[in-house]
């Protein structure tokens, strides 16, 4: 049973007693529904009214709305729920994970990138200010999944870096700021991503680490964390084979289920081991990494019975509840350790003073994305872009002697065509001719169909002009990759609009070329002959103008790689 007065809760005898006396004072139905986090999508006051009254909810994420819509959700949560809600966001790189308006300061391959606290700092105190603003006590961050296999694109840009040590200093760094703001830190994504390639959206994932590896990266991450008093940690559909197999040496290969189905990972290595004390919460329970190791009727409550305290997400809301409810009635979760998370849930409540709520005033919207927000932006871009290799001796480019550029900008599948063309391509192109670039920057597939769908819009894109006409009205190639991905594939690697298209980089050898990435870091395994390569970790304004000052020779380049970057190849080093 959780000891509420030992950290990472520290609760004096007063919050214990609001604490006893909260779930004393709970119907079954609401010691239910406390387990469960609500992804809100509806925010007419009948849904909420629903969510808090009828469901009782202990905690809500949310997707959409407007600066103004969720502030006014978060504020009718607060108000209409006998019991004070967990309201969380996902502000891994500032503001704009907890809404739109919200200010993108750094992903966390950024931060890393930084040779010093500074950017992840900015990062965190941006996205605490923001949160804060319209109700959030809760931050699903820092990612502390250390990332060792180039190959993964799920946390490349999400996570800080490759090494441990540099994982766990700015893990500490963003929980600190946050923690400063009054704002409660879950730590994800345990027992770990980065190891492998594939997506727990998609499938379980598996970090196949040794114990002694584990023990030496992932183990040594967590374990700081939780001394330095972390709240919560986030719970991956991702099992751990070797612990699993040590901690129980009967196990069978067949019965290694998802840290979120696994009492070993949980109670004997998370809680015992590692010792932490705080509130576990699941990843989220759509995702495949889970779905495929059980019935729901098995896995919603079997995740409370191995040792979760929370659910992230309902399916159906009054199905998800009969499952635990079934399952407190027959057993397979017991008194006592329902008892357990409840105390871990109304004892973070009581730790974010939710006792005594306050919420904040709607003028403190002003700070979202506010011009000083931005200012910080523009310091963590300035610190971060890396350059990776220059092995021709390009940079800097002096506009007055190669004006002419040819840009060549690949962007992933909009979801819809009605969404338009990649607004970073319109950004950078002003950026570039303000610089003194004269740009010339072909249409991709994608702009041809929005202008007119047709079946000759794929053989628009393979037209080559002669090689001396190029040479003649080009000075210098800019290849930008903005590839982007998510729970739809296991990784994103480059891909071209066609085949044999125009944007396949044929004039590397034709005229001096720059390489560039707006996200994912390890392109240069698909674009090897690359002479010169930039990872500028954002498609932001604060970005591209700072890559572009870089560029010109306006900035130097501050920020630093890991090793990830040359996928392990020689020829990206070339």
């Amino acid at each position: 049973m959780v000891n509420l007065k030992e950290k990472p809760f520290n609760l004096n005898d007063e919050q214990i007693k609001w604490v006893e006396d909260t779930i004393n004072s709970m119907s079954e139905d609401e010691k239910i529904g406390q387990l469960f986090i609500n992804l809100t999508l509806q925010r007419d006051k009948e849904s909420l009214d629903r969510l808090v009254n009828e469901y009782h909810i202990g905690g809500a994420r949310w997707q959409g709305g407007t600066l103004e819509e969720v502030y006014e959700q978060n504020k009718y949560f607060q108000e209409h729920s006998r019991i004070p809600l967990l309201i969380a966001a996902n502000c891994e790189a500032g503001g704009n994970g907890a809404v739109s308006e919200g200010t993108f300061v750094a992903t966390g391959a950024a931060c890393g990138a930084d040779k010093s606290d500074e950017t992840v700092r900015l990062m965190a105190k941006v996205g605490a200010a923001e949160a804060k603003a319209i109700g959030c006590n809760w931050t699903f961050a820092p990612i502390c999944d250390v990332v060792s296999n180039w190959r993964n694109t799920i946390v490349n840009t999400r996570a800080f870096g490759d090494d441990p040590e540099l994982v766990a200093q700015r893990s500490l760094a963003y929980m600190e700021e946050m923690n400063k703001e009054g704002i409660a830190c879950a730590a994800k994504h345990f027992p770990g991503d980065g190891s492998e390639e594939r997506d727990q959206h998609l499938v379980m994932g598996c970090n196949d680490l040794s114990v002694e590896a584990w023990d030496a990266s992932y183990g040594m991450v967590y374990k700081k964390l939780i001394d330095a008093g972390l709240q919560s940690m986030m719970v991956g559909h991702i099992c751990l084979p070797a612990y699993s197999r040590k901690l129980r040496p009967d196990i069978k290969s067949s019965e290694i289920k998802p840290a979120t189905l696994s009492p070993e990972l949980l109670q004997d290595l998370l809680r015992e081991q590692l010792g932490f004390n705080g509130l576990i919460l699941t990843d989220a329970s759509h995702m495949v990494g889970l779905t495929a190791a059980a019935p729901r009727s098995e896995y919603i409550p079997g995740v409370i019975a191995a040792g979760c305290d929370m659910i992230l997400f309902f399916n159906d809301l009054a199905e998800d509840i009969s499952y635990v409810k079934a399952a407190i009635k027959d057993g397979r979760i017991s008194a006592e350790r329902l008892s357990d998370a409840l105390h871990r849930i109304i004892g973070m409540k009581a730790l974010l003073g939710l006792n005594n709520l306050k919420f904040p005033e709607k003028e403190g919207l002003s700070v979202v994305g506010s011009n000083a927000h931005h200012e910080l932006a523009k310091k963590a871009a300035d610190a971060s872009i890396t350059l990776v290799k220059d092995t021709q001796g390009l940079l800097p480019i002096n506009p007055k002697e190669k004006k002419n550029l040819r840009l060549y900008f690949i962007e992933s599948a909009p979801v819809t065509l009605l969404d338009g063309a990649d607004k970073a391509k319109a950004r950078l192109i002003s950026e570039l001719e303000a610089a003194g670039f004269n740009v010339t920057a072909p249409k991709d597939y994608f702009e041809y169909e929005m202008e007119a769908q047709s079946k000759f819009n794929k053989f628009k894109i393979m037209g080559h002009e002669s090689r001396e006409e190029f040479k003649k009205n080009t000075d210098v190639v800019l290849f930008v990759v903005n590839m982007k991905g998510y729970a739809k594939e296991n990784n994103v690697r480059l891909s071209y609009d066609a085949s044999h298209s125009a944007q396949n980089p044929w004039y590397v050898n034709e005229v001096p070329t720059v390489a560039v990435s707006l996200n994912y870091t390890n392109h240069l395994y698909d674009i090897p002959m690359m002479k010169t390569f930039i990872n500028a970790y954002g498609d932001t304004s604060e970005y591209l103008h700072a890559l572009v000052e870089k560029l010109t020779g306006k900035s130097e380049f501050k920020g630093q790689y890991n090793e990830l970057v040359w996928c392990d190849r020689w020829e990206t080093r070339l």
